[in-house]
Formats: structure tokens, C-alpha cells, sequence
């Protein structure tokens, strides 16, 4: 694992993925990071309210599990990784010096790839230069910033603690520290906020030169982790005055229309970068590669056995402390399962997906998707290129709808 360099933004560390025809990491390592100074009131997310946080206990055990794993699965010691995200939670919470030694231990078991892309998610309450400049030193070549909005009353509505001018200052840090990658996440559809705020957004990041931009819509509601957040239960009550579905839809067409115009890509339905810094890692999910995890409630993909880790902090600890892999869930997923969340994460690219290829890669039927596919490109939802399908700007907007239509 090197230092930042101009190769990672290239992609050495990635292979074309022939589905899809988007460059990716085949094989990645997730860690997760779940400590925060407070809990945002929309997030579900694996997360550990801390004032005083364990690095160095947690790094023990992050190194642990990896050791842990390696042993019940030998095999996994001989991969070679083409990317690792450290996510959270606030991973930039983590001294640099235990980052260090977690990334260190990942180069000696695994091995790392020349030039892979190597990212940390960080809150502009927690940046300055010199801890981003130690994270760089580490081997990370990747920053992306948890902004939302470079607005005062939205970061209220959001429950952030940090100011416009704290994310302006993050962003430079990132810059300053030598990141060759830094990347801020938006939020749209947060309650008060309206469309010119969301454009003001796009442009403000753009202004600040960021290479790479994840826009998401506020997620209240969500099927799996759901539901017992601050934000949550106001909906519940009706208290809640987030956007409606045709008002986030406008955000999100605003948005993109900024950050296109502004020469950022649109490479994924939340997602949009300057030519060669997409998220190679982050393409790893999308296109059905495989990828190790590790740490509190980290999810894991390998050889279609996935896992995830035990969501309480304090069990964690103590489940690896006592020699245990720290799992809470194990599935195995069938070929027809696979099929399905191949052609959903497809989908969302820009490049579309392959299906008639992903039928056969999975064993499924292609009759009846190539039929479906057909009146999919009639009604304007999709259209082909070559042999992939790709979804329009209408079909984008109803994905979810669009993929249910084609399973």
C-alpha cells in the first residue's frame, strides 16, 4: 500500500468488469469504524457515541478479526487486495498511528496492489491537515468528507455540528494533507431545504474543487435496519416535513444538472466525478466483486457467502477478544439471488449491464428480461448500447420499479 500518488487516481488498481465495461476492484477489504462524537438523527448505521474513543483497543481487535478469519479461512491470507475504504461512523476520530497499524497488518497478510485506491470517510468537525497529512502518510490516497450541505439551517435541520465554513476548511485540508482523491457527500431533501439550495450546494463543491461528489436523498424509511431513528419516529408522528418524492426527484435532476455542467460525470445514480477518479472501491459493490470486512457491523462478500459482524460495540470487543469471529448474520447466497442484486447494482450505472450475460454468468432464463427489457426501451426507460442495457434519466428515476419489472 503506497502513499497518495497520481497512479491511484488512474486505476491501476482495478480490472474492467465485461458486465458492466466499468474499471473496478475485484477484490477489496471494508473497515469499519463506528465510533462518533453524536448520532445524526437519520442515521441506522452500525455507530458508538463516544466522547473518549478506543483506537488502540479497537485497532487490536480489527487486527485480531482479520488474524481470526485467516485462520477458519486459510485461503483468504494469498489475496491480494485492489482496494480498502475505511468507513464509519467517524473514522477520522482514529489517531493516524493506529490507522497505521491496522493498514499496516492489511499489507503483511493480504498484500495490496500497487496503486489501489485506498479511501477514508471524514467529518469536517474532525479535519485538519496534519491528521489528514497522517492518514496520507498511512497509505490512504482517498478522502471523502461527510459535508451534506454547505448550508447553515440544512446542517441544522440535519442535526450536524459542523458550520458551511468547517467544510470549506475540511475540504482545503484534504487538498493541503495530498489526498489524491477527495470527495464530499450531499444530502438533499432535508427538511426546509429547497431546490436552489441543493444547486447552491452542487456548486459550492464544485467551486472548492473537489474531484468526486455522492449526492444522496434524505433516507428516512429504510426496509432493513429501519426505523429507530430520531428522524423516524417524527415521521411516525407526522412531525417530520422532509421533502415529498416529486420535490426530492427535482433536487436530484438540479443537482446533477450542476455537477455535469461543471464536468462531473453522473458514473452512478448517487455518484458523479471528474474522468478517472470514480470510486473504484465503491465499484467493487456494483459490480458483484468480492470483498472481505471487518470491525462493528461490517458486511462481508466472498465466494457468495455473506456475513456481518455483530452491530454493538462493546460485544465486539469482547467476541474477538475471546478468540470469536464477531459474526451476527452468515447467508449463502443461491445463483439466482446473486442474478438479482447483480442486475440492481448494474443497473445504477451509467454503463448499464450486460443482461443476457448476467443471465448466463448466473444461470438464469434471459427470455423473459430480454422481453421485459424490449418494452422497458419502448416505454423510454431504457435503451441499449451494444448489448448492454442502460437505463434513461426517466428509468433512473424508477429503478427500483424498473429492476422489479426485470426480476
Amino acid at each position: 500500500m503506497s502513499n497518495s500518488t497520481s497512479s491511484s487516481t488512474r486505476g491501476v488498481a482495478g480490472d474492467v468488469d465485461p458486465l458492466t465495461g466499468m474499471e473496478a476492484a475485484r477484490m477489496g477489504l471494508y473497515l469499519h469504524f463506528p465510533y462518533c462524537l453524536a448520532r445524526c438523527p437519520y442515521c441506522d448505521f452500525a455507530v458508538a457515541i463516544r466522547r473518549e474513543v478506543p483506537g488502540a483497543a479497537y485497532a487490536d481487535a480489527v487486527i485480531g478479526e482479520l488474524e481470526l478469519r485467516c485462520v477458519a479461512e486459510p485461503s483468504l491470507g494469498g489475496r491480494t487486495l485492489q482496494s480498502v475504504f475505511i468507513g464509519g461512523g467517524t473514522p477520522s476520530l482514529w489517531d493516524p498511528a493506529d490507522l497505521e497499524r491496522v493498514l499496516g497488518h492489511v499489507r503483511a497478510r493480504f498484500g495490496v496492489l500497487p496503486g489501489a485506491e485506498v479511501s477514508l470517510e471524514g467529518n469536517p468537525e474532525v479535519a485538519d491537515a496534519a491528521r489528514f497529512a497522517g492518514y496520507v502518510a498511512a497509505g490512504v490516497n482517498r478522502l471523502s468528507l461527510g459535508v451534506q450541505s454547505f448550508h447553515a439551517p440544512t446542517l441544522r435541520a440535519l442535526g450536524r455540528a459542523h458550520t458551511p465554513e468547517d467544510a470549506a476548511r475540511a475540504v482545503a485540508a484534504a487538498q493541503q494533507a495530498g489526498a489524491s482523491v477527495v470527495s464530499v457527500d450531499l444530502i438533499y431533501g432535508a427538511p426546509g431545504q429547497g431546490v436552489e439550495e441543493v444547486r447552491a450546494d452542487a456548486r459550492r463543491a464544485v467551486a472548492l474543487g473537489v474531484a468526486h461528489v455522492s449526492a444522496y436523498a434524505l433516507t428516512v424509511e429504510r426496509e432493513v435496519l429501519a426505523a429507530d431513528t430520531p428522524f423516524s419516529k417524527r415521521q411516525a408522528r407526522g412531525a417530520l416535513c422532509a421533502a415529498d418524492e416529486a420535490l426530492s426527484v427535482e433536487m436530484a435532476h438540479a443537482l446533477a444538472e450542476e455537477l455535469e455542467s461543471a464536468g462531473l460525470q453522473r458514473y452512478e445514480v448517487s455518484n458523479f466525478a471528474r474522468p478517472g477518479h470514480h470510486s473504484r472501491h465503491n465499484a467493487l459493490y456494483w459490480t458483484g466483486g468480492e470483498y472481505l470486512a471487518a470491525g462493528v457491523g461490517a458486511t462481508g462478500m466472498v465466494g457468495g457467502r455473506r456475513f456481518s459482524n455483530e452491530r454493538n460495540a462493546e460485544r465486539y470487543l469482547q467476541r474477538v477478544g475471546r478468540g470469536e469471529l464477531p459474526e451476527a448474520e452468515v447467508e449463502v447466497l443461491s445463483g439466482e439471488e446473486r442474478f438479482h442484486e447483480r442486475l440492481a447494482m448494474g443497473l445504477r450505472l451509467r454503463t448499464g449491464l450486460s443482461l443476457a450475460a448476467a443471465c448466463r454468468a448466473y444461470g438464469v432464463d434471459p427470455a423473459p428480461r430480454l422481453e421485459e427489457a424490449t418494452r422497458l426501451v419502448a416505454g423510454g426507460f431504457a435503451q441499449w448500447e451494444g448489448e448492454r442495457l442502460r437505463l434513461t434519466p426517466r428509468g433512473l428515476d424508477l429503478h427500483g420499479e424498473v429492476v422489479a419489472r426485470l426480476l
